[in-house]
């Protein structure tokens, strides 16, 4: 169903503007009347723009989870508990989904089919456990589960902002430094120097080569990261075999390679665990799981998890000859397996690099910040020594 953008106006007289789903001109007009709004005009929303539509934030699909785990345990009509969570909404694009999921429910769907009409906000793993809570009699459950791991991704989403944030903050002021003494303080020294008339060693001529490239081509060094970040992520976009080689790239990468890694199988570890407690078959909840992990290597092993498992095997000699799963998840699997608590194996294991990638943050964070501060002091040395080199030679020689 296409998404809309409107502008109307309610009941007090007051203009509004929002977008919602529906069919056609004459569907986004009853979907108002029935939000008592009037509508002015409208127009289809075109989806798949430079930067993507816009995004529900995390913590909105909380508060929606959690009110309705609390309603639907204290036998509220999940009808009445969207309701009341629409008259309390700020964000109006959520407050705008809420009113749909009321109008599907009341016009016959469940709850799964009326999210499954918004798979922008409602995930296919999402959708999937509210069917399998809906179908069990377990949905309070379900939902006290999805709550918990919407914020277990939330503190992990957080986690890595705070790996590449920071980095990225430090590596811009060391730039920022490189291009001040580049561009201003080495240009001054290189009239001093010259003014001596002596031959100049490798070092300072390799320094003023730099300088003046900074100087003449200052645009260049602009806009050349701009360029290529911009194209990598095009080629990415268009092209599998190039997003499989970054993704592989990125696993490799020092320090930072091991805790992407971590954060992908906590997340799979989390995210199975999670659908699997929901009572949804292994080989359907191995599938769902390939949607998460956002990186193609690591998907590429789990769909030969798949296979393998489609072929007859368990799920430990599934993931063991795949090759890419480390030693403590593939003991886990074979005790979850041994025991009947396959589950309760995946959430310790979920637990485990949890933990891990919270400590690995920190510690990466402390190694980061020495490795710029000797960064910085290197590039402060290297020009100190070009310029005072010479003229080190020129006052050796007076003395001489």
């Amino acid at each position: 169903m296409p998404l809309f953008h409107y502008r109307a106006i309610d009941s007090d007289g007051r203009a509004v503007a929002g977008q919602i789903d529906a069919a056609n001109l004459f569907d986004l007009e009853m979907r108002l009347k029935r939000m008592d709004l009037d509508l002015i005009d409208g127009a289809p929303v075109r989806v798949g723009g430079l930067f993507g539509a816009r995004k529900i934030p995390r913590r909105e699909l909380i508060h929606l989870c959690f009110h309705l785990e609390q309603l639907t345990r204290a036998g509220v009509p999940i009808l009445e508990g969207l309701a009341d969570l629409r008259d309390s909404l700020e964000n109006p694009r959520f407050r705008e989904i809420i009113a749909s999921l009321i109008e599907g429910i009341g016009g016959g769907q469940t709850l799964s089919q009326a999210m499954e009409a918004h798979p922008r906000v409602f995930d296919t793993v999402f959708v999937s456990l509210i069917r399998a809570g809906e179908a069990s009699g377990r949905l309070p459950e379900i939902l006290r589960n999805l709550t918990d791991s919407l914020k277990w991704e939330d503190e992990l989403a957080s986690q890595t902002m705070r790996l590449t944030l920071y980095p990225a903050i430090v590596g811009l002021i060391v730039l920022i430094a490189a291009v001040f003494l580049m561009v201003r303080l080495v240009p001054q020294l290189k009239q001093f120097v010259k003014i001596m008339g002596q031959a100049l060693p490798l070092q300072t001529r390799a320094l003023f080569f730099v300088s003046d490239l900074f100087v003449d081509y200052w645009y260049l060094a602009l806009l050349a990261p701009l360029v290529l970040a911009t194209g990598m992520r095009l080629l990415i976009g268009v092209h599998p075999a190039a997003r499989l080689a970054f993704d592989g790239a990125k696993l490799r990468l020092p320090v930072v390679g091991d805790i992407l890694r971590k954060i992908i199988l906590s997340r799979f570890a989390g995210t199975f665990a999670l659908l699997y407690a929901s009572g949804i078959p292994i080989l359907e909840a191995v599938r769902e799981t390939q949607r998460v992990v956002g990186n193609l290597v690591v998907r590429g092993g789990l769909e030969e998890v798949e296979r393998l498992i489609g072929e007859g095997q368990n799920l430990t000699s599934a993931f063991l000859r795949t090759g890419f799963f480390p030693p403590l998840v593939i003991r886990m699997l074979r005790v979850g397996e041994n025991t009947g608590e396959l589950s309760q194996a995946l959430a310790n294991v979920n637990y485990f690099y949890s933990r891990d990638v919270r400590e690995s943050v920190e510690k990466a964070q402390q190694l980061i910040e020495p490795l710029l501060t000797l960064l910085l002091g290197g590039l402060l040395g290297w020009i100190m020594l070009s310029v005072l080199g010479p003229i080190y030679d020129v006052i050796s020689q007076v003395r001489i």
